[in-house]
């Protein structure tokens, strides 16, 4: 893809691959600018995000400016990621078992920002979550299961990211760094030495970076992500929470009265789909906590907070 604009005269445009310490590289056609923003960022308050197209003033073959963001179609706050295509949630089948409750947690925050969600379920070689497994395809998520050790699932979840920008997930120890290495070895090689230049076990200072892909497409390491990005999930309303899982769509107009909460009111449609075993109990009962957690937030009062 030719990310320059291709006008005569234009400022080339790109992808921003990496930021750190102020510092925004942006891959303009495979010309790479190491570029600082410019001061109107600061007065508008847009700052610039890995995965955001931008528009870029050169200095010469290898510095520049930012001058311009274009159109985002979607965004994450923590990390700071734009124009995601897909979030792979990594999880394992056991040591540690797989949480659901973290696990939609994270699947409502990507349908709340209009990002896709990949399910992979690692060390499959130890043991097997069928049931979990069978929740989300039911939900309509793509699900893999996935030995690292073996080879096994690591073509077919290469195969998923193939010409998208996905942005991974998941706790301690699930395996996600061994599964990328899978994936492309130099994946795993090239994160650590940044960390290593960066010091992240010193720093709080949060890198960002996109990785391209044999196969076309990025993905994007994002440290410390899971944790971070959970906090920012209250920012919605109970009512809000509903339209995040996919599965309860085709059953919210045919509740008997408007502004049902699916939660215990009767002629409810979605609690007669759970009944009927159309909507899988585990994925209801995370439904259940996060409308208790979300349940006394106002509009006004996420109107009142910065963005």
């Amino acid at each position: 893809m030719n990310l320059k604009t291709g006008e005569p005269g234009a400022l080339p445009q790109g992808r921003i691959m990496k930021a750190t310490g102020g510092f925004y590289y942006v891959d303009c056609g495979g010309v790479v600018y190491s570029c600082r923003a410019r001061g109107l960022f600061r007065k508008t308050g847009l700052t610039p995000y890995v995965g955001d197209m931008a528009q870029v003033e050169p200095i010469d073959a290898e510095t520049g400016y930012i001058t311009a963001i274009l159109p985002r179609k979607n965004s994450l706050i923590r990390p700071p990621l734009a124009n995601i295509d897909q979030l792979a949630i990594v999880a394992s089948s056991v040591r540690p078992l797989p949480n659901p409750l973290v696990i939609d947690t994270m699947t409502a925050i990507a349908a709340r920002r209009g990002i896709g969600a990949l399910l992979i379920f690692t060390k499959a070689d130890l043991a097997q979550v069928e049931e979990l497994e069978e929740s989300y395809r039911k939900a309509g998520y793509p699900v893999v299961t996935v030995s690292s050790i073996r080879g096994e699932g690591v073509e077919e979840v290469r195969r998923l990211l193939a010409g998208k920008v996905t942005a991974f997930t998941g706790t301690s120890g699930v395996g996600k760094s061994t599964l990328l290495n899978a994936i492309d070895p130099r994946l795993s090689i090239d994160t650590a030495e940044i960390s290593d230049k960066l010091g992240r076990g010193r720093h709080t200072t949060r890198h960002v970076e996109l990785f391209p892909l044999p196969e076309g497409g990025y993905v994007a390491d994002t440290p410390g992500f899971s944790a971070l990005e959970i906090e920012q999930f209250e920012k919605m309303t109970a009512d809000q929470l509903q339209h995040c899982f996919p599965e309860f769509e085709q059953y919210i107009e045919s509740c008997r009265f408007t502004g049902c909460s699916h939660t215990k009111e009767k002629g409810c449609a979605v609690l007669e789909a759970l009944k009927n075993g159309e909507i899988a109990p585990s994925r209801h009962q995370s439904y259940l906590a996060l409308y208790e957690k979300l349940k006394d937030i106002r509009q006004w009062q996420l109107d009142k907070e910065p963005h």
